[in-house]
């Protein structure tokens, strides 16, 4: 074990942790101001009941002793067998422990992303119960099956440096199916909708920034090279997708808004997480430029077209951020960069991995989509999905949570 390593990872760790809180800022400016706290609040569920399930039983299902390539053990309940003081069999520079403790954060902000989807509608009951199934039923296979000793998408040679699967079009797809299910929020399409908290949207856009680098660059699982690599590829495809989404800004409407680059420089993230430690440093500028125009039509056709009200846009911005950058994986991966990948991408000559990569992204959507139902229909055996319209008229925050963000307000809203 390398204590430098450990160090480094216990550090992104800490990172990754704190995209949590800034995504409750992200996705709390976005929504109206009678829905803030409730928004908010069902960050910190999470943060909450996810450390809980992933010490419990998480990282046991996630990566114990494999089962079939889809699921794993429950040999780490209450990370039994986990000393601090050996090396992790995923990464032997590292505690077993820091390991554990790192991908506990990723399991943490994954459902976090969800709740975007279906602000605004949705019980807190029902919310937390729903996410406690989705992480049993969906997040730890899909875990296992990509990272797992054994997983069926790692077999195949479908690649994810850290969590475009996983995290984001699981997530993704998730909040697209569950959106569809509650239907549009009361009054969506007479109601001329504004953020209502810009600073707040930059706030957790750049918190999310800066969380990001070590969600990245700490799945080296090394304070090496190949990080430094991540880190470098995320910084500019995040920024490339910035100013791609400006452009679009400029184009469409004369001119750039602090909501569009925060929420580019997101898609950005979104999309180069998958490849940052397996492409090369120029890819970064094309994923990252093509994923704003990508996201941004993906946008108006579900909303415009498919009338389906995904609130804060979680499946435009994670789920098609995800695939696109799951394909540009596959299209620009290099093997002589990260030999963890088989083969070179499909620009370079080969097309193994690029097949490989979009077999793991049907695996993805389909297990999201079949999860999501279950755990929708087994939630609902406790508590209907959606508030009652009288309660979503008066807003969340007073509703579920007796709070109100902003007490001195007396307009309308």
């Amino acid at each position: 074990m390398d204590f430098g390593n450990n160090a480094f990872v216990l550090i992104c760790a800490a990172f990754v942790f704190f995209m949590t809180p800034g995504l409750a800022f992200f996705y709390g400016g976005l929504v109206r101001r009678k829905n803030v706290v409730n928004t908010m609040m069902a960050c910190a569920g999470i943060m909450g009941i996810s450390v809980v399930m992933w010490v419990l039983i998480g990282f046991s299902l996630s990566f114990g002793a494999d089962h079939g390539g889809i699921i794993g053990s429950f040999e780490h309940i209450c990370l039994n067998g986990l000393d601090f003081n050996e090396a992790s069999a995923y990464a032997p520079s590292i505690s077993s422990l820091t390991f554990a403790v790192f991908q506990m954060m990723f399991a943490m902000i994954t459902p976090a992303l969800i709740t975007g989807a279906v602000a605004g509608r949705i019980r807190y009951k029902a919310l937390f119960i729903f996410i406690a199934l989705w992480s049993l039923i969906v997040y730890y296979p899909m875990a296992h099956m990509v990272w797992g000793d054994g997983g069926f998408l790692a077999r195949i040679g479908s690649v994810d440096f850290a969590g475009g699967n996983v995290v984001h079009i699981s997530s993704g797809v998730t909040g697209l199916v569950l959106a569809r299910m509650l239907g549009g929020r009361r009054g969506i399409e007479h109601t001329s909708y504004r953020v209502h908290n810009i600073p707040f949207v930059f706030l957790g856009a750049s918190l999310l920034w800066f969380g990001w680098f070590g969600f990245n660059a700490g799945s080296a699982l090394a304070a090496d090279g190949l990080a430094a690599h991540a880190f470098t590829t995320t910084a500019l495809a995040s920024a490339c997708a910035l100013l791609s989404w400006m452009l679009i800004d400029v184009l469409r409407e004369g001119k750039p808004t602090l909501v569009g680059a925060s929420t580019g420089l997101v898609v950005g993230l979104v999309a180069i997480t998958p490849g940052a430690g397996f492409v090369p440093v120029w890819s970064a500028v094309i994923i990252g430029a093509a994923v704003s125009p990508i996201c941004y039509f993906c946008m108006i056709l579900l909303k415009k077209k498919l009338h389906i009200d995904d609130a804060l846009d979680a499946f435009g911005c994670h789920g098609i951020g995800g695939i696109w950058g799951g394909i540009a994986t596959g299209l620009f991966a290099r093997s002589d960069i990260n030999p963890i990948a088989r083969w070179d991408g499909l620009v370079f000559g080969d097309s193994g991995l690029f097949l490989a990569q979009l077999a793991g992204i049907g695996v993805t959507v389909a297990a999201a989509v079949v999860g999501t139902f279950i755990c929708a229909a087994v939630t609902r055996a406790f508590t209907p999905l959606r508030v009652e319209p009288k309660d979503e008229l008066l807003g969340m925050d007073a509703t579920q949570h007796g709070e109100n963000a902003y007490p001195s307000f007396n307009g309308l809203d």
